[in-house]
């Protein structure tokens, strides 16, 4: 069984505010996956983020998982506005968490995946549905447990993160990570 990790949006920004993307590249470590309203978000986010247009290009969360099959979209809205609080007027909120939930819980290639998002709420609900999840703050520990970057580094991203405006877990010290 292969296992990916899944990036939300937000987690693709706060890494694009600090030109930490090559970084986070390096910690996934190929195991990077996004569904196509995750890429779709990322795009338009491009337009604050310039970094994030050279994800798709680069390719290395792979190409976006397209999601076709049948009654699959009605599930993935079910979810989106039941879980996730999407609404009739606003049909693109929280597509890419409800398509993100929905791989990892029903497409065996990624049944055992991880989603990475900073949103608690969506956290909490991931795991209560077993899917493994992790935040921004948790890939820095990986960055770091890897050599990737160093304690003092990793910290200094995270605060650099806080600092333009990004809401996310920032440890109290270096050695926190």
């Amino acid at each position: 069984m292969s296992w990916y990790w899944f990036p939300d949006n937000t987690v693709l920004c706060n890494f694009a505010c600090v030109d930490g993307l090559p970084l986070l590249e390096k910690t996934l470590r190929v195991r990077g996956r996004w569904t196509e309203a995750i890429a779709f978000e990322a795009a338009q986010s491009a337009r604050v983020y310039p970094g994030l247009s050279s994800v798709a290009a680069d390719g290395w969360l792979g190409d976006p998982i397209e999601i076709d099959g049948p009654g699959e979209a009605e599930r993935i809205e079910r979810l989106r506005r039941a879980v996730f609080g999407g609404s009739p007027r606003r049909p693109l909120k929280h597509l890419g968490e409800a398509q993100t939930c929905h791989v990892i819980m029903n497409w065996p290639e990624f049944v055992g995946s991880a989603w990475i998002t900073d949103d608690r709420d969506a956290s909490e609900y991931a795991r209560a549905q077993g899917i493994a999840a992790m935040d921004t703050m948790d890939l820095v520990s990986e960055a770091v447990a890897e050599g990737f970057c160093s304690t003092d580094d990793g910290f200094e991203l995270l605060h650099r993160m806080r600092y333009e405006g990004r809401h996310l877990r920032v440890p109290r010290h270096p050695s926190d990570l």
